[in-house]
């Protein structure tokens, strides 16, 4: 079941080391068996641009289309969002193969301003969003937002 609330911010937040939270943010998370597997956060929307940052308990299981859909539908649909940008550690070669195969881009390298090395900046841009191709899921999205 896909859900929202301040307790799928929590969630990502406490699985990526996030110092002090996302602040003012919403969050998207699949649930299985009772408990998250999954949580997207929306961050730092500005009237353009839109954070998104993910966590996922080990392995694929998780990652499926509907809920994919959904994650970027929210942020170019419901939000309005021009471009998704997605914040990654040079050292997390998880998150940057992660990003690329969804379709972000990157963008720029900000040389040690990361514990890992550079800050990566990937984008994925309304117009080149795959996800948004499919018809909306048959997904129970009744906590959804």
């Amino acid at each position: 079941m896909i859900e929202s609330g301040q307790h799928v911010v929590d969630w990502v937040a406490a699985r990526t080391d996030t110092i002090g939270g996302y602040g003012a943010a919403t969050g998207i998370g699949l649930e299985r068996g009772g408990s998250l597997i999954a949580g997207v956060v929306y961050s730092d929307w500005n009237g353009a641009n839109i954070n998104m940052h993910v966590a996922a308990v080990p392995g694929r299981k998780w990652l499926n289309r509907e809920y994919l859909w959904f994650c970027f539908y929210y942020p170019f649909w419901q939000v309005g969002a021009k471009r998704i940008t997605g914040l990654v550690g040079e050292g997390n070669a998880d998150a940057r193969r992660f990003d690329e195969h969804l379709g972000f881009k990157l963008e720029a390298r900000l040389k040690d301003a990361h514990p890992t090395g550079a800050l990566l900046v990937y984008v994925l841009r309304k117009e080149d969003c795959r996800w948004l191709a499919m018809r909306r899921p048959a997904a129970d999205m009744r906590k959804a937002a």
